[in-house]
């Protein structure tokens, strides 16, 4: 018998609980994703590749006015690139496909150390139903709003990491429908 992805996935409990969180060095292991789609548009490829895409957006539990990226608790036993689809999955309700990573950065959460890894993820799949879509808002942005509405500076870093992995893919893109593996500045 195959089983829905979809049905799958939107059934799920959000893990809660902090009895099998990784930590380094006291520092807290904290995992995510920037979640990103294309625009529809036949005009996208003339145009500069942070007004090609949009990225999602969620509100932290009770405060729905600040915006940030889906991000949690990376857990003793998944990968890093497990925990950031499932917290995607968990709080902004979509799946997709990890590419790379953006980097890893240190921070404090209250007063807590924390080290917050992030990675690219090109969204395939939008769900109707997800784990925390009765505490969370999540919302599609250009990027341009993006870094208005996020207020955490590792955030907003990781948002500019993201814009130079997609503008590097455009690029190679380009050149490759001319027939180039890679610019040459001589010849």
């Amino acid at each position: 018998m195959q089983t829905d992805l979809k049905t799958t996935v939107a059934s799920l409990n959000a893990r809660a609980g902090l009895h099998m969180q990784r930590y380094d060095n006291g520092r807290r292991q904290v995992v995510g994703c920037v979640p990103y789609r294309y625009k529809d548009s036949d005009e996208t490829s003339s145009l500069k590749a942070e007004d090609a895409f949009e990225v999602l957006v969620i509100s932290p539990q009770r405060k729905r006015k600040v915006k940030l990226f889906p991000k949690g608790g990376w857990e003793t036993d998944e990968t890093m690139e497990a925990a950031g689809l499932r917290e995607t999955m968990e709080e902004a309700g979509v799946v997709g496909e990890i590419e790379g990573k953006l980097g890893t950065w240190r921070f404090e959460k209250g007063k807590k150390p924390c080290e917050g890894h992030m990675f690219p993820l090109l969204v395939k799949e939008q769900l109707d139903s997800w784990p925390e879509e009765d505490i969370r808002n999540r919302q599609w942005m250009s990027v341009r709003e993006a870094r208005k509405v996020c207020k955490q500076w590792w955030m907003k870093e990781a948002l500019e990491a993201l814009v130079g992995h997609v503008t590097k893919q455009k690029n190679a893109g380009l050149l490759s429908a001319i027939g180039l593996s890679q610019p040459t500045l001589f010849s």
